[in-house]
């Protein structure tokens, strides 16, 4: 198992990228990786689950583990048949302003390596207007 932590820093307010987070639907304007997301409620919370669609259909089941609002964070884990790739995003006020979002990705090496580009890109847009 691998865990590789990412960071980005943006002039987005921490809430607007907190929301960006948060409302499901809004995952793939900012996720190039995602072109569509399947969930059972609008906003994330503990024990949701659904579906994320990426490039060519395919799509894979998702669990939110765990959400702290007052925190702007939250977990959550996404399957690849038996295998689990566990994320773990954040939140925080940037100094001088906008505000830094970092995600920490688990999993087996060559999903978490493959994935790391990815989600640094996500991140990026996350917190740029």
């Amino acid at each position: 198992m691998t865990t590789v932590t990412l960071h980005a820093t943006g002039d987005v307010d921490p809430d607007e990228a907190w929301a960006r987070y948060s409302v499901v639907r809004r995952w793939p304007a900012w996720a190039p990786q995602l072109t569509g997301v399947e969930a059972g409620a609008d906003r994330i919370a503990q024990g949701l689950t659904g579906r994320v669609r990426g490039p060519l259909g395919v799509t894979l089941p998702f669990v939110v583990d765990e959400v702290d609002d007052a925190g702007r964070q939250w977990t959550w884990s996404v399957f690849a048949g038996p295998v689990r790739l566990q994320l773990r995003h954040w939140v925080s006020a940037a100094p001088g302003g906008g505000s830094t979002t970092g995600t920490r990705v688990h999993g087996a090496a060559p999903l978490v390596l493959g994935y790391a580009p990815l989600a640094l890109l996500a991140l990026q847009r996350l917190v740029r207007a």
